[in-house]
């Protein structure tokens, strides 16, 4: 179990022994950046492997594990939506050239190429019949992972709800889903719910610094920690952002020089459902400290925030903090991100300069 981070190793332990699951489905859930999908994988490699430990992990020297590596198992498939697959590199893999065409688009110029899809579609799942419904490679198991899970939208679950209402003999699903509660309920209820531990901040700071390339990111880990909700594998992506975070922080706590305009222009190129979520976690801060005076993602920047607060309507706060969850899944779709900044940023340009009332967020 020794390929399993460190706080992966006890209900790593305890599904593989003797591999006692429930049923054919396994719905791992949890919040993001803390290891899921490389857990399933592990799984996945797992209960294909030919000569598994004495753990029941993968042995990493079979064919079985070869064919795994080399993305080419015939018993395994892996569904995620388009947009996935140039972040997850080399851990992708398709039940079929027709599933990878969707996957890559056609041959077209970048003009005209299409902006890749966040939703799992009901042709991806359908194209899992031949692997469900056929023998498997020499009569072994059939592993079917699907990340993540809430991607899907109304017809591929019901198409996958089919299957798993009535699963041929050793086929196995494996869902891994960020949001559990946005998956159809008579899918969850059909899966066994696994809990995905995390670390607690001594053991997660402890792997980022193993991780970390130079002493200065070292000692920044407890930070960037707090910003990314104490998920690690978070922290350690967010460090490719952190100079823009930064930037971003600046612009919108300088409450009399903000201009919601010249921000929008900057931040146009950037992602737009990360932006929404870096203006959350920022007013979720505000809203925090204003109630309690507790700061959870920016704790280096509290004293700030605590004089901002105080400018600030506790009720607006609130107000805008539901207007972003309103526009977050917007950021989602194909939209103008320059006029969708724009609204956001206008929005939050009502808030603090709130004082004692609450504007209309439209």
């Amino acid at each position: 179990m020794n390929k399993l981070f460190a706080w992966q190793q006890e209900v790593g332990q305890k599904l593989m022994r003797n591999h006692e699951f429930r049923c054919h489905a396994l719905l791992l859930k949890g919040k993001k950046g803390i290891g899921k999908f490389i857990f399933a994988r592990f799984l996945a490699k797992s209960l294909l492997c030919m000569q598994p430990d004495v753990d029941n992990a993968a042995c990493d020297k079979c064919a079985s594990c070869g064919w795994f590596e080399q993305h080419t198992h015939p018993n395994f498939a892996l569904v995620i939506p388009q947009a996935l697959s140039a972040v997850l590199g080399n851990h992708t893999e398709y039940v079929d050239n027709s599933a990878r065409e969707e996957v890559d688009g056609p041959t077209v110029s970048d003009k005209t190429k299409k902006k890749p899809g966040q939703q799992i579609g009901v042709d991806q799942i359908r194209r899992l019949n031949d692997l469900v419904y056929l023998s498997g490679h020499q009569d072994g198991y059939k592993i079917v992972l699907i990340y993540p899970a809430e991607a899907m939208n109304a017809a591929a679950a019901n198409a996958l709800l089919k299957k798993l209402e009535e699963p041929p003999e050793k086929t196995f699903f494996i869902l891994v889903s960020h949001q559990p509660r946005r998956l159809l309920a008579t899918v969850r209820s059909r899966c066994q719910q696994i809990n995905m531990p995390i670390p607690d901040t001594d053991t997660a700071v402890r792997w980022l610094k193993q991780q970390a390339n130079d002493s200065n990111a070292a000692q920044n880990m407890s930070a960037l920690l707090a910003m990314t909700g104490y998920a690690p594998l978070s922290a350690l992506s967010f460090q490719e952002n952190i100079k823009q975070h930064q930037q971003f922080i600046e612009q919108i706590s300088a409450v009399q020089q903000f201009d919601p305009l010249a921000l929008a222009e900057l931040l146009q190129n950037q992602d737009l459902t990360m932006t929404v979520d870096w203006l959350q976690k920022w007013c979720y801060d505000l809203a925090s400290c204003q109630a309690t005076g507790k700061v959870r993602y920016h704790p280096h920047l509290a004293g700030r925030i605590g004089v901002m607060c105080q400018q600030i309507s506790q009720q607006a706060c609130l107000a805008f903090i539901n207007f972003l969850n309103v526009r977050q899944p917007l950021s989602r779709h194909p939209v103008n991100g320059r006029l969708f900044l724009e609204e956001i940023l206008i929005n939050y340009g009502k808030l603090i300069v709130s004082s004692s009332c609450t504007p209309d967020f439209v």
